[in-house]
């Protein structure tokens, strides 16, 4: 199956080694030579693509959950069209890369009559969620063990729709 871009991905360069190429110059002319190592170069494609603020609608009447959807189906395109990028996601400690979105998905959260501490965890697990998924999906894998396709898309929705009904 051929997925299409997201809106959001159709109006994001992709990457590519000029990007990352700009990227070690943006190291290099803020920080110095010295200071451009992977790492450094890793943190900055890394805080590319997991920086992915959700947007509130405008009425808090208007509800929480489609703007989450919408955040969510974008966010995994963004994650699977930059899937060399998801090792360093889930395996380095860039909390930086992450504020962002989470205060984000939190705000959408409180807008739609969430209370604090609900909004807090549920952020935190719609993005472990979107992540996991986009990692297993890359993987290829079916996680059931069953030996068929796996409609990925069908997956996440259903998944989703599970993480997103338990939220209060």
């Amino acid at each position: 199956m051929v997925r299409q871009p997201s809106i959001n991905a159709q109006h994001r360069t992709p990457l590519s080694t000029e990007r990352i190429i700009e990227a070690a110059l943006r190291i290099v002319d803020g920080q110095g030579l010295a200071r451009l190592t992977m790492r450094r170069l890793g943190d900055a494609l890394v805080t590319h693509v997991a920086s992915s603020p959700a947007q509130a609608d405008g009425a808090a009447s208007a509800g929480w959950r489609e703007p989450l959807r919408r955040w969510a189906a974008g966010y995994r395109e963004r994650l699977l069209a930059h899937a060399g990028v998801l090792p360093l996601l889930v395996t380095r400690r860039n909390s930086a890369a992450l504020t962002t979105t989470v205060r984000s998905l939190q705000e959408v959260l409180r807008r739609g009559g969430v209370g604090e501490e609900a909004a807090a965890a549920a952020a935190h697990t719609v993005l472990g969620y979107v992540i996991g998924h986009a990692a297993l999906e890359v993987r290829g894998t079916p996680e059931d063990g069953a030996d068929r396709p796996v409609d990925w898309d069908s997956r996440f929705t259903a998944g989703l729709d599970l993480v997103l009904a338990g939220v209060g």
